[in-house]
């Protein structure tokens, strides 16, 4: 769609236990470097235990001025259709085509993707997108987050966070944004911006949170941050999918479309349908579960949807949905755990 315009530039930032020595980098190159042009550097964390990761950054500044918008992925290092779209995109993006800047973190998690670890970092345990606001003087993955909320989130107009199903999750093609009312402008905006992505379902999600709670997750931290901030979810199983990779990819161009940044031709129209409830399916034991539905079923309240079993075949809970709506995402492998999610149901109210 676009030609590229690869950059031979790659720095090195290191970021250290003190606290951040990278700080305002970011914004310094978005207002120094030259338009029409790309940067890739890293930025290294260590931490008290010595362990080290760093967290890959490409900058396009591109030829005309407009707003800066961070895209994200590999969060979770198990989710490869985000990965590997924005691998793409970055093939395609020319800086000389784009209105405004991208920040782009094309493998947030690298420790996670390289052990082929599912949610958590193989270095630290730590759980990426359960960390933010982050830590500067914890363990690395605290870091990151940290480093994002700081160095990255401020000085965003919008914030992608591009995400699919883990190892173990069948999960429907969406996008959502918080219904933070704190923020209506940007909360309008945001929605705006997923019925503009191409996507069938646009789910939002409640925002209750506090000006001094924790956020967890990298959208939600932007959110609280009063940023134009959304989810795309797209791809299972932790494998890649080339149908869920493109759909990923028009999502992006259609966003940035909407804000001007880049200009598409023939955008075709879609149907959109919002699914503004959630209601979540628990286990209350761990075993092996068994499911004939999968994502984009419809469920009627009070359905069967599952049966646990134990290690000898014997049925030790009848799983019964808890609302009527249709199946966002689910366990799509055998094991399950005590307090895990089975389910999500999601409606229009």
């Amino acid at each position: 769609m676009l030609s590229l315009k690869k950059s031979l530039t790659t720095l090195l930032f290191i970021f250290m236990l003190g606290g951040l020595q990278a700080q305002e980098q970011i914004l310094h190159k978005i207002k120094f470097n030259k338009r029409g042009s790309r940067e890739d550097f890293e930025v290294k964390f260590v931490d008290k235990d010595q362990r080290e990761t760093s967290l890959p950054v490409v900058l396009l500044k591109g030829k005309r001025r407009g707003p800066i918008f961070t895209i994200v992925a590999g969060v979770h290092g198990y989710e490869y259709p985000p990965i590997i779209a924005v691998q793409e995109l970055l093939e395609e993006i020319d800086p000389q085509e784009l209105r405004g800047s991208l920040v782009i973190l094309p493998l947030a998690n690298k420790s996670s993707f390289y052990g082929r670890s599912p949610f958590v970092s193989d270095l630290d345990g730590v759980n990426l997108n359960n960390a933010f606001p982050g830590d500067p003087n914890g363990s690395v993955t605290q870091k990151i987050a940290a480093f994002i909320s700081k160095e990255v989130i401020p000085y965003s107009y919008g914030f992608l966070d591009i995400h699919g199903g883990d190892a173990n999750e069948d999960l429907l093609p969406f996008v959502c944004y918080y219904n933070n009312q704190n923020r209506p402008n940007e909360t309008s905006t945001a929605a705006n911006m997923a019925e503009a992505s191409g996507f069938e379902y646009v789910v939002s999600y409640p925002y209750t949170l506090q000006p001094t709670d924790s956020s967890k997750y990298a959208f939600k931290e932007a959110s609280q941050f009063g940023k134009v901030a959304l989810s795309i979810e797209c791809g299972k199983l932790g494998n890649v999918q080339e149908e869920a990779v493109a759909k990923i990819k028009d999502g992006v161009y259609r966003i940035l479309d909407y804000m001007n940044m880049v200009e598409l031709e023939n955008v075709e129209q879609h149907t959109v349908k919002r699914l503004n409830k959630q209601s979540y399916i628990k286990a209350e034991h761990q075993g092996i579960i068994f499911s004939d539905l999968k994502a984009g079923d419809e469920v009627k309240k009070d359905q069967p949807v599952a049966l646990i079993k134990d290690e000898f075949g014997k049925v030790i809970h009848e799983v019964k949905s808890p609302a009527s709506g249709i199946i966002l995402y689910k366990i799509g492998t055998p094991p399950v755990n005590t307090g895990e999610t089975i389910m999500c149901i999601a409606s229009e109210n």
